[in-house]
């Protein structure tokens, strides 16, 4: 675990629950896409630094997850970086409180104030192509995230953030966490048909063909869409539908669940409403969800 491992002329990703890509921008100088988990991870991205005499000029983040931004204070702080996200994502990785609020849909519990879910804060800037150094391409990934995207290096590798999952991720968990039904599905399409030298997803092993897990994620979706479609054939609240599902697929319901889990499921059915194919009634002051 947190290997350096190369995957072009210049670009390496660090192997570890959610990859972080570095990248050589000179002999001397790198940057990375994303800065690991927390602090911990941090330390072992900056002993590849430290062993190899690399300054970290830049961080740019592909959104603002703790995940994928927990590392950037502790970097920030140590080498003085800029740090970068694109869109809102920014916002998010500035004030980081956003996002247990953003789930909970209040402000959060104190279950919920852990580094999986809130990150330390760091000063960021909005991350546009214009920021990116000559030969890098910012790719919008929208989806899974507000404004979450993915970076092609000029060696032809790309940075594919967490636009998909591994198979093995989806089997266990099922119900893999979305924002934008909608703007997931194409995004995925999108990905289904890009060439790369190298893919490198976050949570999923390197590639250099996308196309086959592009699909099985895509007819995941679809699977619980349907899912969700054959249990509101009776009128259900969204809490009896959340139910249904985690005994279906034999989840564990914590608040933390509820609220990723939960967060995924409204978007699954304020997408499934906008195509028409469910309905919403008000029954007894009970929010009601009844497939069309």
């Amino acid at each position: 675990m947190y290997e350096l491992i190369q995957a072009g002329k210049c670009s390496y990703y660090v192997q570890s629950p959610s990859k972080a890509g570095l990248v050589l921008l000179d002999e001397k100088n790198v940057c990375l896409i994303d800065s690991g988990s927390d602090k911990d991870a941090a330390r072992k991205i900056r002993q590849h630094l430290d062993a190899n005499g690399w300054h970290l000029a830049a961080i740019y983040n592909t959104h603002s997850h703790a995940d994928h931004i927990g590392g950037n204070q502790y970097l920030q702080k140590q080498t003085g970086c800029k740090i970068y996200a694109p869109g809102i994502e920014s916002c998010f990785t500035c004030h980081p409180i956003l996002e247990p609020a953003f789930l909970w849909g209040g402000f959060p519990p104190r279950e919920m104030h852990n580094k999986f879910l809130l990150a330390q804060e760091s000063a960021c800037l909005p991350l546009t192509q214009a920021c990116l150094p000559e030969g890098y391409e910012l790719i919008p990934l929208p989806g899974h995230s507000y404004d979450m995207c993915g970076i092609r290096t000029p060696d032809g590798v790309v940075y594919l953030a967490d636009c998909l999952s591994s198979r093995e991720t989806l089997e266990k968990y099922q119900i893999g966490f979305l924002y934008d039904v909608g703007a997931y599905l194409e995004t995925l399409e999108e990905v289904k048909q890009m060439d790369a030298a190298l893919f490198v997803p976050a949570h999923a092993e390197a590639t250099d063909h996308i196309a086959p897990l592009a699909q099985f994620n895509i007819d995941q979706v679809q699977k619980i869409a349907r899912c969700i479609l054959d249990f509101c054939q009776t009128p259900l609240t969204f809490e009896a539908l959340l139910q249904r599902l985690f005994d279906h697929f034999q989840l564990t319901m914590t608040i933390q669940q509820h609220a990723l889990v939960g967060s995924t499921v409204r978007s699954y059915l304020s997408w499934l409403k906008n195509e028409g194919k469910i309905n919403t009634f008000i029954d007894n002051n009970l929010l009601l969800f009844q497939s069309t």
